[in-house]
């Protein structure tokens, strides 16, 4: 399987680059990792400690920056390498401050996997959630290098726990240490002959507490709401801002705010979504230009200070939960007492599991549920903060997860 695997990883290769001629993210996907090796050789020092940590996309990055940051902290004089594998995640923290090099992940062939470890030669690598590439992890553990995977979850139907798996159950072997986000990860490693797992939860939740720490003050977004009961709606896609619209051209009252932050902002789906609108609609990038107060809806059409605006939301909605992938981050809401709807696609993600089971979340499937809660919530203050308080303490029990890791570090 392993041999067939190297085949599979070298037809990926030739393809991709052919794909990339006509698919913009994949484009960045090939050419971001030409410069990996050059980034590599340019900025690595004979005498610096290298501690690398992996993280597939932006959420992963998520996770693991309060570990990031705590280690950069205690270890200012080592070279902090970051590497993502998707563009979204590269293009958003390729200028991340506290990493000392930020680059794409090569692609898992034995040459390249060889060529990158022995090149970083890190004292510790980590990686975030999950992305098991078996050349790169064979090639850490032919060089003893100490690995381990931090906010980790497994699922039974993964390829590790079936009878075809061994190859990859084998992988798993260069991790020193899991730590996992739930018991049921910790039994399904156990089963498979690991021991050396710690159920620490999620780092995530020691992020978003953290945003509540900084300066959210937005003063555009309090020039706009000006007061007003506000739906903060983060993250939609086609089928989230469909819905949206609908509420808003035909029942949202003259007392409600919107402000819509969409995953993709593309200038001409921003266009579109702006002409769609009835009520009167104004563009982030148009802010300056207007009384913001006389408008009702407000589309960010920038990246980087949706969780600063959750801040200001009376309830959010968060999208993605219309697609394969599922729902993005509930987390960023919840942690300011913010009830919160979202599509029927969750089951992948515990914490959204679990804040739908408090009632702190809400699930939705069609137009007529969505316009119901939405005109409950909009009408009964009682109901909003019931609600967010259980997001809010749900948030505050899952903390710690970090510094469960940082010990283990620091023994």
């Amino acid at each position: 399987m392993y041999f067939f695997y190297n085949i599979l990883i070298a037809i990926v290769g030739f393809f991709l680059k052919i794909i990339a001629l006509f698919n913009k993210k994949i484009n960045l996907f090939i050419e971001g990792r030409k410069a990996t090796f050059l980034k590599l050789e340019t900025s690595l020092t004979n005498n610096s400690e290298v501690i690398w940590f992996h993280c597939a996309s932006l959420g992963e990055f998520e996770q693991g920056r309060p570990i990031i940051e705590a280690i950069k902290k205690e270890n200012p004089n080592c070279t902090l390498l970051l590497t993502f594998f998707s563009p979204s995640g590269y293009e958003i923290r390729k200028n991340y401050e506290s990493a000392d090099i930020v680059c794409y992940l090569p692609l898992d062939s034995k040459r390249n996997a060889k060529k990158f470890i022995e090149m970083v030669n890190p004292a510790l690598a980590v990686f975030v959630k999950y992305e098991f590439w078996p050349n790169i992890l064979r090639a850490l553990k032919n060089n003893q290098v100490e690995t381990l995977l931090i906010s980790g979850i497994f699922r039974k139907k993964q390829p590790f726990f079936k009878w075809y798996g061994g190859w990859m159950r084998k992988s798993l072997t260069a991790f020193k240490h899991f730590f996992v986000q739930d018991e049921n990860s910790k039994e399904l490693l156990n089963s498979i002959g690991y021991s050396n797992v710690t159920v620490s939860g999620d780092t995530r939740f020691d992020r978003v507490f953290e945003i509540t720490k900084q300066n959210n003050k937005l003063s555009f977004v309090e020039d706009f709401i000006d007061g007003n009961y506000t739906l903060v709606a983060g993250s939609t896609w086609k089928e989230d801002e469909e819905l949206l619209i609908n509420y808003i051209n035909t029942k949202a009252s003259k007392l409600e705010k919107f402000i819509i932050v969409p995953h993709n902002i593309d200038k001409k789906a921003i266009e579109k979504l702006k002409n769609e609108l009835t009520k009167k609609t104004i563009l982030f990038s148009e802010k300056d230009k207007v009384s913001l107060k006389e408008y009702q809806v407000l589309i960010v059409d920038t990246v980087g200070i949706l969780t600063k605006i959750y801040s200001y939301a009376s309830i959010a909605y968060v999208g993605g939960g219309f697609t394969k992938t599922g729902v993005h981050n509930v987390l960023e809401p919840a942690v300011f007492g913010v009830p919160i709807i979202i599509g029927p696609q969750f089951s992948k993600f515990n914490e959204v599991k679990d804040l739908v089971k408090l009632e702190a979340c809400f699930s939705i499937n069609n137009f007529k549920k969505l316009s119901v809660l939405l005109e409950k919530f909009f009408h009964s203050n009682t109901l909003r903060e019931k609600a967010g308080t259980k997001a809010y303490d749900y948030v505050m029990e899952k903390t710690g997860a970090t510094t469960k890791i940082l010990n283990y570090l620091k023994r």
